[in-house]
């Protein structure tokens, strides 16, 4: 047989229990009351509504005998008992409340004069008086004002969870009573300042309460604006009035926010006035002006969307919005706009900790934030020239932009409906306990009791999951693609029968997410878009979403081009549309590459298959070197006697390569070090491929093997393995004749395989020339272009210069004969790394050269502080320091025989002859002109030394070294600065040491 605790516990009570004997003590009465119980198990809690009618039947028996007389009266007050465990509490602490949700007025709706007159007369204050003042400023006083705010709240909240009200009702009721409270607030200030009336103060609302769609708890956002009263006397004493008008703003302030017995209202913010909590309290209305006209950023305006006057001097207050209107729907045409939208844009997911981003109703992925920002910087951007876009309320702006085609009508209408939903929930959780939060709680009671706050019953936790991930997400994929999905209305004939966005207005949106060129914009969204082909259908669903991580990117135009450009291309391919279809990384990836480096588009354009690269970050690890070299010579080998063949092929491969470092590089999965170990590896295997062609070339015109053998020494860049994008390849040629052969018939074969190498790495084609520079080689350009083993021996010898020296310290075997180019490097040993050190004189006359190239080679016109390799501090100051370390001490230090810049440095603090101060100085500063000069290849797509005059690409290039949109002048800084230190330490270190 089941006992009344079951069947309780079935109804709904989580403790069926204590739910009985709860039940017991209101009564034998209610005990048998099928409507209060019916009425107990339709609430959110039923557990927590019994307990706060035991509690408040403990204070106020006749409670029992009013329900029954007033059916509505037991559902709204339960209704709101099974929702706020803290209105509860308020009930029990003054039962004479629980009336109010009795009877006609528990249904009628107060107009904002009643609220304020009712508040106002809580504290003593005449609602007549032009500026009312309350009778005093006690505790009481305070006292008396939260208790008639909470009994406002508790009417409002019966109407609100027993669906009385629409949220718009609800969050309109809300701000008008925040409102209410702060005249009030005013009231109690003036009472502390008899001298009030000599000032005109008004309180301009923000925020969720400016636009009269403010939760239950929640910061109220103000500005505050005065003027001074002309006295008696005609005087007007500007600073005095200002002074008392802040005491005033201060006092409202205290007043809702002071603990009491009561507790408080709620925080007043004035955060949001210029120049935020640095910025005086209250400001003259020119003074607000002035502000706004010479310093307010766009966020600013877009703030001031929502300003309206809700207490104090109403006339001042109206002056303020109408002044502030006339600014802020020209903001769209300010400059740096566009800069100040991306910051924005970064702002709203910025700030929300990890622990609580997928519970967040407000900050997280598809929260509320997301919806309002949105549907802000459409009124910025639109609302100049259309005036019914301008709305302070999310939901009213949203329907106006949809009336007016800028959104899409089902879009809006699948937004409106995620933003009631979502603010619903933040109503109930906040309700609970009439606390500021925006998290969804964890708890199985908890959200148990949010599905049932929602009419979710059959299973409540389940529901409301689900409701909520689905809202949450259709929010978040609406707002990616609000500011784009109607671009493609503007110009690819949809057949839908909405309005569609003007050409103008499409314009007016790209230049807004900084497009420089909306017209080509337009152009190409409709060349991607327009049409009934399945393709067209696809990038119908793309672009929206592309166009978003396009603005996001360095340089929007350049994406958007490039898209269309590897679209054509590669459109008609099945795969390709899928893959960015279905693969939301390969489709961000490549917007972002797009957007950012001409080098790596112009390597996709003649390779594009290799977009798949991006699917994967283990596809973006650098290839062993072992496979490359197999691969590229078994290329060369598919083509005997085509030597041109073979190596535009390993020329591909190279292409290919250099795409997957580059875009290694851009997303920040490898450093500067393993960039040039990746792009030297691979201007090893380009040689030695086209080096295997040239010798099979050589051998099939002379019709006999070539009689030599053959090594290319890498020097340079290449030998310090530090390539850079742009870099040429710095070689020495050696070969050595084979036993028996004349060694002038071996010379002539080993200068034709020289020749036909750097002509076969050069020949035009649309993949990147790979420049065989052999300028390193004894005599220079005046010296044999190939030399045997013996004759390097003889020249070493007899003629090696100290230059010579120091260029060998960056020799090492790149292709061909290992034996022979290891051979060369024992000869070249002495000279690099003499046994004793460099003389004095050597020193003297290497310090007076690099002194003489500072002066002499620097290009004309140039300024030294920004050439990344010759000016102060640059790559050439650095490497210089390195390679005298080298010359005077690796001799009997060999841990300081690498090829290598940092390497040296660092070997240089284990043997103390560099401090770890001055090695971090230096190695700082060459990895950051390093990056520069990666940089300028990867956004200009062609090599330069110097960072750029040009605002747009120096802005480009900061953004690439992970800078934001306006740091480009914190890039130059930083690189200065840099610079500046390193040549410190080389004056001391190489002139002077």
């Amino acid at each position: 047989m089941q006992t009344t605790a079951g069947r309780l516990a079935r109804l709904g009570f989580a403790d069926g229990a204590r739910a009985e004997r709860l039940l017991d003590e209101l009564g034998p009465e209610a005990v048998g009351d099928i409507d209060l119980l019916a009425s107990l198990v339709g609430t959110a809690d039923p557990d927590l509504a019994l307990t706060s009618l035991n509690r408040l039947a403990e204070r106020d028996p006749s409670v029992l005998g009013s329900f029954r007389s007033d059916p509505g009266l037991r559902t709204r007050l339960l209704g709101v008992f099974g929702v706020s465990a803290a209105l509860g509490e308020h009930v029990v602490r003054h039962p004479e409340h629980w009336r109010l949700l009795g009877g006609v007025q528990a249904v009628q709706r107060p107009t904002e004069a009643e609220l304020r007159a009712e508040l106002l007369l809580a504290v003593g204050a005449e609602p007549e008086d032009p500026e009312p003042r309350a009778g005093n400023a006690t505790t009481d006083t305070l006292v008396a004002l939260r208790v008639a705010y909470r009994g406002r709240l508790l009417h409002l909240a019966a109407r609100d969870v027993t669906g009385e009200l629409s949220l718009s009702e609800v969050t309109a009721e809300l701000s008008d009573l925040a409102g209410a409270a702060l005249e009030a607030g005013l009231a109690i200030a003036r009472s502390e300042h008899p001298e009030s009336d000599s000032v005109r103060l008004a309180v301009i609302g923000m925020g969720k309460c400016g636009a009269r769609e403010l939760n239950y708890i929640s910061d109220v956002d103000v500005i505050f604006v005065a003027e001074p009263r002309e006295g008696a006397d005609g005087i007007v004493d500007e600073n005095k009035a200002i002074q008392l008008a802040t005491r005033l703003a201060q006092g409202m302030m205290r007043a809702c926010s002071t603990s009491t017995p009561e507790g408080s209202l709620w925080e007043v913010d004035a955060a949001l006035r210029p120049e935020g909590k640095a910025g005086p309290l209250v400001r003259t209305l020119a003074s607000h002006q002035a502000y706004y006209r010479r310093w307010a950023k766009t966020w600013e305006f877009q703030a001031l969307l929502k300003a309206r006057p809700i207490a104090g001097d109403a006339e001042l207050g109206g002056q303020y919005v109408s002044l502030m209107n006339d600014m802020v729907w020209q903001a769209a045409t300010r400059e740096k706009f566009v800069e100040d939208v991306q910051a924005m844009r970064r702002r709203v997911e910025a700030h929300v900790r990890t622990s609580e981003a997928e519970r967040q109703l407000k900050l997280g992925p598809g929260g509320l934030r997301d919806i309002e920002f949105a549907v802000q910087l459409l009124q910025l951007v639109h609302g100049r020239m259309d005036p019914l876009l301008r709305r302070r309320a999310t939901l009213p702006a949203l329907a106006a932009l949809s009336r007016g085609g800028y959104v899409g009508r089902d879009d809006a209408k699948a937004l409106a409906e995620a933003y009631t939903f979502l603010r619903q929930i933040e109503h109930l959780i906040q309700l609970h306990r009439l606390r500021r939060t925006h998290v969804v709680p964890e708890g199985v009671a908890d959200l148990r009791r949010l599905g049932r706050g929602l009419a979710m019953t059959s299973d409540p936790v389940g529901e409301f999951t689900t409701q909520w991930k689905r809202h949450a997400m259709e929010a978040r994929r609406l707002h990616e693609k609000l500011f784009y999905r109607p671009l493609l209305q503007a110009v690819a004939r949809l057949p839908e029968s909405e309005d569609r966005l003007s050409t103008v207005a499409a314009k007016a949106r790209l230049e807004a997410l900084g497009y420089t060129d909306p017209t080509g914009a337009l152009r190409h969204i409709s060349a991607l878009s327009t049409g009934v082909s399945r393709r067209a259908a696809i990038q119908r669903t793309l672009l929206p979403v592309m166009l978003g991580w396009f603005a996001d990117a360095p340089d929007p135009d350049a994406g958007l081009l490039g898209f269309r450009q590897i679209s054509d291309k590669l459109g008609a391919t099945p795969w390709y549309l899928r893959l960015l279809r279905d693969e939301t990384a390969v489709a961000s990836q490549l917007a972002r590459l797009l957007g950012t480096s001409r080098y790596a588009t112009g390597l996709l354009m003649d390779a594009p298959e290799a977009v798949t690269m991006l699917g994967s970050e283990a596809e973006l690890d650098p290839r062993p070197v072992a496979a490359l070299l197999s691969e590229a010579r078994a290329m060369v080998s598919r083509y005997p006697g085509e030597a041109e063949k073979g190596v535009g092929a390993a020329r591909g491969l190279r292409r290919r390569e250099l795409f997957r470092t580059a875009i290694a590089d851009l997303s920040g999965h490898i450093g500067i070090e393993e960039v040039g170990q990746a792009l030297s590896a691979l201007n090893d295997v380009t040689i030695q491929a086209a080096l295997d062609a040239a010798v099979g070339k050589v051998e099939m015109e002379r019709r006999a093997p070539l009689g030599t053998r053959f090594a290319v020494i890498a020097m340079g860049r290449l030998g310090g393995i530090e390539s850079s994008y742009g870099s040429d390849a710095d070689v020495m040629f050696v070969h050595s004749p084979l036993e028996g052969m004349p060694e002038r018939e071996a010379t002539d074969a080993a200068y034709a395989v020289a020749n036909e190498l750097r002509r076969l790495l050069a020949l035009p084609s649309s993949d990147p020339p790979l420049i065989i520079d052999p300028d390193l080689r004894p005599e220079g350009r005046q010296g044999a272009l190939v030399r045997t083993l013996a004759s390097y021996a003889a020249y070493y010898e007899r003629w090696s210069s100290p230059w010579e020296s120091q260029a060998l310290l960056r020799a090492r075997f790149s292709a061909g004969d290992a034996e022979l180019g290891v051979s060369l490097l024992h000869l070249a040993d002495p000279l690099r790394y003499p046994e004793r050190g460099i003389s004095d004189a050597a020193v003297l006359q290497i310090r007076k050269l690099k002194a003489r190239m500072e002066a002499e080679r620097l290009p004309r016109g140039a300024d030294p502080a920004l050439h990344t390799k010759l000016g102060p501090g640059g790559l050439s100051d650095v490497e210089w320091v390195a390679q005298l370390i080298q010359l005077r001490h690796a001799g009997c230090l060999p841990s300081l025989r690498t090829t290598r810049t940092l390497e040296t440095l660092r070997a240089a603090v284990v043997e103390e002859l560099l401090s770890e101060a001055d090695e971090d100085v230096l190695s700082r500063a060459w990895i950051f002109a390093s990056r520069i000069r990666d940089a300028i290849v990867l956004v200009r797509g062609r090599a330069a030394d110097s960072v750029p005059v040009d605002v747009r690409e120096r802005a480009l290039i900061s953004r690439v070294l992970g800078y934001p949109p306006d740091g480009s002048e914190d890039f130059v800084d930083d690189y200065r600065r840099a610079t500046r230190r390193a040549r410190r330490v080389v004056e001391r270190v190489f002139y002077e040491g």
